[in-house]
């Protein structure tokens, strides 16, 4: 019985396509914040873009090969703003900003259609849900369910940002079962990736890996189709989920 259904956020809740303008206005923005908490750096936005473009291109690396989260003024003074050599006390108080920004407003981001039917019918067949996430804000992710809509359903949100641990590490799905009371097997997840969400949710032994179809990742996880990794189902989106899980729970709910 699938008592909880678990979500990823990128890639699942929405999807997020790269737009060269918003990368510039995402520039700008931490170039104002920067100023407001007294660094002027007196570059441009595309060159400030290039030099973050590198250094997270070095800190996913790190990330992904540690599943280790850092803290929000790490990531900015060792990698997004390492090459300006910034007083760490100013950034200090200003690195969730940047870190929302750098999460929210480089790419843009489309809710996936029939999101908040989906979970709001979960909820009425008696489905309880939340969310794993690997994100370096703290604030994006509460920021998006609530502009979708959906925050007073989910009765856990595990960030990687503030548990300083990344899927595919089982121990971050291990906190949402405890959280939520619930065994392994009675718990589903719902991500886009084999080398994250399949790989994290088939060694934290949960009952249930649905993959959401999504062609902007395809081209990372090739090197993972052989893993031996592979998800229960594959769906294209939301109005599949609920029909999937009536099915496997042959109407019980409670």
């Amino acid at each position: 019985m699938i008592r909880a259904v678990l979500f990823d956020v990128g890639g699942v809740l929405h999807t997020a396509e790269p737009d060269h303008k918003l990368k510039l206005s995402f520039s700008r923005e931490v170039l104002e914040t920067l100023k407001e908490n007294g660094m002027d750096l007196q570059i441009t936005p595309e060159q400030l873009y290039a030099s973050i473009e590198l250094h997270s291109k070095e800190y996913k690396k790190y990330a992904e090969q540690s599943k280790v989260e850092l803290p929000v003024g790490k990531i900015v003074k060792d990698y997004l703003l390492r090459d300006f050599k910034l007083q760490e006390e100013k950034l200090e108080a200003c690195a969730e900003r940047i870190c929302y920004l750098y999460d929210a407003r480089r790419n843009r981001i489309t809710m996936r259609p029939y999101l908040p039917e989906t979970v709001e019918e979960l909820h009425k067949i008696g489905i309880r849900q939340g969310i794993i996430s690997n994100i370096i804000s703290n604030t994006f992710v509460p920021e998006i369910l609530k502009r979708y809509g959906i925050d007073r359903y989910m009765e856990c949100v595990i960030m990687s940002s503030s548990t300083g641990i990344r899927k595919p590490n089982p121990k971050i799905f291990h906190i949402a079962l405890r959280q939520l009371g619930l065994e392994s097997k009675e718990c589903a997840y719902v991500g886009d990736t084999i080398s994250r969400d399949v790989i994290g949710a088939r060694e934290a032994e949960l009952g249930l890996m649905i993959q959401m179809h999504n062609p902007a990742i395809e081209h990372k996880d090739k090197a993972f189709l052989d893993s031996g990794y592979k998800p229960d189902m594959m769906i294209n989106g939301f109005n599949e989920l609920v029909p999937i899980i009536r099915r496997i729970n042959g109407g019980g709910y409670q």
